[in-house]
């Protein structure tokens, strides 16, 4: 007999809550300026970053997934600042997968998720180039918190874990072509 897979159930779960639930809109303002502060954060870690941004001065990037968006407006510093919602977007970057545990899966496993791309395509190529090259280095902020030693440690277990739920979704991922039913 077959059974619906456990993903999937929790998969229709969100789908329902989400539907149903709208957050208020000083949340989402207050979740998409915490988003805007930890993209500078990391961004003013890699100078190559800022200097590629700053060339896109004054462009609109407009990053979406199912009901959430966010519009972007690239400074002169090569930061990012929260454009006004009116502000026609000159690249618009959709992400196609609706499935949050298909997209994290997807993350987990060190894949880039499924993007349509409309608008400028060498801020595009920019954007793309950030995505490619720019990582968080989350041990060296925690260890000016914390120190080296236990940042280090923390890092470690992050990494093992991490590479635990890639094994278990690489390995939990049904094949192309092949029926999503456990029997």
């Amino acid at each position: 007999m077959a059974t619906q897979s456990s993903f999937l159930l929790f998969e229709n779960l969100a789908r329902s809550v989400t539907a149903k639930f709208q957050p208020p809109p000083w949340a989402v303002a207050e979740a998409q300026h915490r988003i805007v502060l930890l993209l500078n954060h990391v961004l003013m870690q890699e100078k190559e970053a800022t200097d590629r941004l700053a060339r896109q001065k004054g462009r609109v990037v407009l990053a979406r997934w199912r009901m959430f968006s966010i519009r972007l407006l690239i400074t002169p510093a090569g930061l990012l600042d929260l454009a006004n919602p009116a502000a026609t977007p000159d690249l618009s970057l959709s992400v196609t997968d609706e499935s949050p545990f298909e997209l994290a899966r997807s993350l987990l496993q060190g894949e880039k998720p499924a993007v349509r791309i409309d608008g400028d395509v060498q801020l595009a190529a920019e954007v793309n180039w950030l995505v490619d090259h720019v990582r968080w280095d989350l041990e060296e902020d925690l260890s000016r918190i914390v120190g080296d030693a236990p940042a280090h440690a923390a890092g470690q277990v992050a990494q093992r874990m991490v590479a635990g739920l890639r094994q278990f979704t690489g390995a939990r991922t049904p094949a192309p072509g092949t029926d999503d039913k456990v029997a």
